[in-house]
């Protein structure tokens, strides 16, 4: 799989720009604030339908426009995938695959699989759980599209569910006798239960199958410094990891849960407030790791998602965001061993000499609104 063009239309700083993009490898050199990452960015969003920049569309917006286009012509298998989108503020944004428009934007999910790595990625070792949830999420739809719906229902469920207890809880301290109405919250709590240990139960499969490869991705950065381990921290009992288990845990979780739940006015059981643990040696690396460590553990998550597709027959592509400024001369020529065979690998840099050589392949110039190929 690899990305043959792209073209944006008032996304971020370009009114609008054409991009041909080819196998193997390219690097995007320029100096900072030209616009580089916006265009990997607009990548990121084709494959993930989120930014991993910005929490809402808006920002994607060019400033004085009223929507953002991306189009993104995509190859696998040696035939062409044609997939748009156009980005409004406030509203449903639209999608088209193949030139005829899809009911959901979320249907596009799975047509470009791709792995990004940038600077923020030092979140997922230093940073909130939602980082990491959002992290596992992202790498469960790559591997299964259809993940997608399940995270927007269990979403869904759990916004409706914090509305009543929210409501119960300002009616209680604004003197209402009961407390508010809490007679739909069993309905709910089966909707959680339901929705929740589909989604748990899908992390859980990934992190087994994930593990191994983190540790040998960290391993690898590190020069054999390993020792990097990751666990999935749930909020119930996920012995054993079948479905029907956990929904019946989720279910006694949310009932024991209850009286906290109505006291605080927020759901306290689920995946939303589950975390993966990130482990070097016997010692969680947020919080002990130092930076160099922070960033191979953050590599080494990217690296293992993209070996981990690969195994499993997707040919992700491989974005390395401003990566090579940031690691000293061996971690350098690891990581260009690493990726040096990725089907399609996009390197940004403010200069080309930080790139090993190996991986400099086909080069192009950003500059002041425009990307024009140099070599």
């Amino acid at each position: 799989m690899y990305v043959q063009r792209l073209e944006l239309v008032d996304f971020r700083s370009y009114e609008r720009v054409e991009v041909d993009l080819e196998p193997g490898g390219s690097v995007l050199v320029g100096q900072n604030g030209v616009g580089k990452t916006n265009l990997i960015e607009a990548l990121g969003y084709v494959a993930t339908l989120g930014s991993h920049r910005v929490a809402t569309d808006a920002p994607l917006v060019r400033a004085g426009a009223a929507a953002a286009v991306i189009r993104c012509i995509i190859v696998h298998d040696g035939r062409e995938l044609l997939v748009e989108l156009e980005l409004v503020p406030g509203k449903a944004n639209r999608a088209r695959l193949g030139r005829s428009p899809v009911r959901r934007a979320r249907d596009v999910l799975g047509a470009l699989r791709l792995v990004l790595f940038a600077p923020e990625d030092l979140e997922l070792v230093r940073g909130d759980p939602a980082e990491r949830r959002r992290y596992l999420d992202d790498l469960l739809v790559a591997r299964q599209p259809r993940y997608a719906g399940v995270r927007a229902d269990y979403d869904r469920v759990i916004k409706q569910r914090n509305a009543l207890l929210r409501t119960a809880y300002l009616a209680r301290k604004t003197g209402g006798s009961r407390g508010g109405d809490l007679s739909t919250l069993d309905v709910w709590d089966a909707h959680l239960a339901r929705h929740g240990a589909e989604l748990l139960a899908g992390r859980l499969e990934l992190v087994a199958a994930l593990t191994p490869h983190v540790t040998k991705a960290y391993d690898a950065v590190a020069a054999g410094k390993g020792g990097a381990s990751i666990t999935y921290k749930a909020t119930v009992p996920v012995d054993p990891p079948d479905r029907e288990a956990l929904e019946a845990a989720l279910a006694a979780g949310l009932v024991e849960s209850r009286p906290s739940e109505v006291e605080r006015g927020v759901t306290l059981v689920g995946p939303h407030r589950d975390d993966l643990t990130l482990t070097l040696g016997d010692l969680p690396a947020k919080g002990y790791a130092s930076h160099g460590e922070c960033w191979s553990y953050a590599l080494a998550l990217r690296l293992a998602a993209y070996d981990l597709l690969r195994t499993e027959g997707i040919e992700p592509v491989l974005v390395l965001d401003d990566v090579f400024a940031e690691l000293d001369t061996g971690r350098r020529a690891r990581l260009a061993e690493l990726v040096g065979g990725a089907s399609q690998l996009l390197v940004t840099c403010a200069v080309a000499e930080d790139v090993p050589a190996v991986l400099r392949g086909a080069r192009y110039q950003v500059a002041e609104g425009q990307v024009r190929r140099v070599e």
